[in-house]
This record gives structure tokens, sequence and C-alpha cells, in this order.
């Protein structure tokens, strides 16, 4: 099983084999995992994710038509069930006080800018294609994986993992927002060198 191709078990799986079942997730849940840990959900709620990930894959078995982009394929049903957890939390009343009210302490700036900084990176990150996106993830998991394990999820040779991953980095430094947020690093730079003088 271990060395069969994505296709092959994908076949084995949809006549309801078991054993291809099982490979097929231990292949690829960690890049399940990957995409429920770039959302703010707790423990449980990143396993209620896995799960429903997992039953997506399973009524679609005969549906994948290009077995070599099935990593790409869980990573955005993950990402759509984050999303949907994410919209329905946000609708539900909690009763609670969402946003911090704004204080004089001196680090309010400093998180402020933090989170503008976040906000642009993520939107930068949704603008690049799934297989950059993918990649990306798989490389910063923690714990980490392996180039060659990497490698067996994507179905891509082993050294053409650190290429890729240094154009997708490339794309991603190249993206509007991010292009913004390092504008107003070197304006808040040159405005705190005046005000020090």
């Amino acid at each position: 099983m271990e060395g069969d191709s994505v296709g092959e078990l994908l076949t084995l799986a949809s006549q309801g084999d078991e054993r291809a079942w099982a490979t097929l997730v231990e292949r690829f849940e960690r890049v399940v995992w990957s995409v429920t840990h770039g959302f703010h959900l707790d423990d449980a709620t990143r396993a209620d994710v896995f799960q429903l990930t997992w039953l997506r894959l399973m009524d679609n078995l005969e549906r994948i038509r290009e077995p070599d982009r099935l990593a790409g394929w869980l990573a955005t049903t993950a990402r759509r069930e984050c999303v949907a957890i994410h919209r329905a939390q946000k609708r539900r009343p909690t009763g609670e006080l969402l946003v911090e009210p704004v204080s004089d302490r001196p680090d309010v700036d400093a998180r402020l800018l933090k989170n503008e900084q976040l906000e642009a990176m993520a939107e930068a990150f949704l603008e690049l294609d799934e297989r950059c996106r993918v990649l990306l993830r798989l490389v910063v998991c923690d714990p980490p994986i392996g180039y060659e394990e990497i490698a067996g999820m994507l179905e891509m040779p082993v050294g053409a993992i650190g290429p890729t991953r240094a154009r997708c980095l490339e794309k991603l430094r190249r993206r509007p927002a991010i292009s913004r947020i390092s504008e107003d690093s070197n304006a808040s730079s040159t405005e705190r060198g005046r005000t020090d003088v």
C-alpha cells in the first residue's frame, strides 16, 4: 500500500478497501491539520474539521479526476470547512465583548500594527495559487515534516521543493498587501527617526 500511487489508493478505497483508505489518511493527514492551524479554532473544532474533510473525500472518491492534486483538494476542502465554522461562530451571539476597548497602554499601537501585518499576510497568502499555499503550509508545520514526506504528499521530486518554496515566497513578497505593509513600516521608521532627533 505504501508504494501505491494516489490514483491507485483512491480506486481501491472507492471499492471499500480499508487499508487503502487508512494509507490515504496517513499520507495526507498533516495537510489537513496544517490548514486547520491557520484558523483561530479550538482543538475540538479542529478535530471536527479534520473529520468533515475526510467525510467529504469519502463522498467524492470516484469524482477525483486529478489524483496528483489530492493534497490541494484536501487543503481547499479543509479551508472551506474552517471558514464555514468560523462564520457560524461569528453569527452566534455570545454575550461577550468581542473587541477590546482601546486603552492608553503603550503596547496598543504595537498590537494594532501587528494585527494589520497579520491581516495583510493572510490576504496575500490567499492570493497565491493552491499549490503554493499547500506547500508553504507544509514546510512550516509544527512538528516539522521532512522534505521526503512533503514530496510524497505533493507527488513532486524532493529536489524541487526548495526551489518551488523560494518561488512561492517570492510571489508572496510581490503581492500588493505585502508591499503595503513594507511601505507603512518604512514610513513609520522614518517618522520615528524624525521624532527621536
